[in-house]
């Protein structure tokens, strides 16, 4: 069954292999994405019917959608970024930007900051709001590491993750990258991260991804620059069909 070869990210328990080993884990970042083009990624991945960990960043009726599909589940992406510049249109301090995000979703579990935002004193916080795990760990599968969950000195438990599709289009500019096919064959821990706007656009380089900024509200503009050859979207149809057969 599809179900379990897939599992959400807050079903980590570092000390039992079973939950995570030999497991894929998907994970999206919305990032603010126009509804449509949020459905859009929501329906490939029901289609497949897997388990997923939704990380929302701002309040949309498709998180009722979300929140009915008991094989998903929402987590929380706070953007802390806005505090760095003394501005507080997210909340006037970290805990303010957590909870503010947890008031959409009480449910959640699972944070991942936006650019992957991280100190001691945030993961004090994660955990004093009753957050469980932290996805903030990024090692590239390009680091030949292989991946396992553990748990940080405050009993959260640290998931690191080995693929994100707009840092793979920056290394597949610098270093050899493996196609996902091979990827996926990888042992240890198996977390990728995909955006809603890169698998829409089936983004194959930053440039589609800027040069499209201005249309990014648009989706009946933006489908229409969407890559015809192999990106971001192909990839994610390949973990889904792949990992499900």
């Amino acid at each position: 069954m599809a179900c379990e070869k897939f599992s959400c990210v807050s079903q980590i328990t570092p000390e039992d292999d079973n939950t995570w080993r030999d497991k894929i884990f998907l994970t999206f970042d919305i990032d603010w994405a126009h509804d449509v083009v949020l459905q859009d990624c929501i329906e490939l991945v029901e289609k497949a019917d897997v388990c997923a960990t939704w990380f929302i960043t701002h309040d949309t009726p498709l998180l009722s959608r979300l929140r009915e599909n008991p094989k998903f589940e929402l987590g929380i992406h706070p953007n802390f970024n806005f505090l760095f510049n003394l501005q507080t249109q997210a909340g006037c301090n970290p805990g303010e930007v957590v909870e503010r995000l947890l008031s959409l979703v009480p449910e959640a579990k699972a944070v991942r900051s936006h650019h992957m935002t991280q100190n001691s004193s945030l993961l004090k916080t994660f955990r004093d709001f009753g957050l469980t795990h932290d996805c903030n760990h990024f090692v590239p599968y390009q680091a030949q590491i292989e991946l396992k969950p553990w748990r940080l000195w405050n009993d959260l438990v640290r998931v690191p993750y080995f693929w994100e599709d707009d840092l793979e289009r920056i290394y597949e500019l610098k270093t050899d990258c493996l196609p996902i096919e091979s990827v996926l064959k990888r042992s240890g821990l198996r977390c990728f991260d995909f955006h809603p706007i890169h698998v829409y656009l089936n983004t194959e380089n930053l440039n589609r991804y800027e040069s499209t900024r201005s249309n990014h509200r648009d989706p009946d503009v933006l489908i229409n620059k969407r890559f015809d050859g192999k990106g971001t979207r192909n990839e994610l149809e390949t973990v889904l069909k792949i990992a499900t057969q």
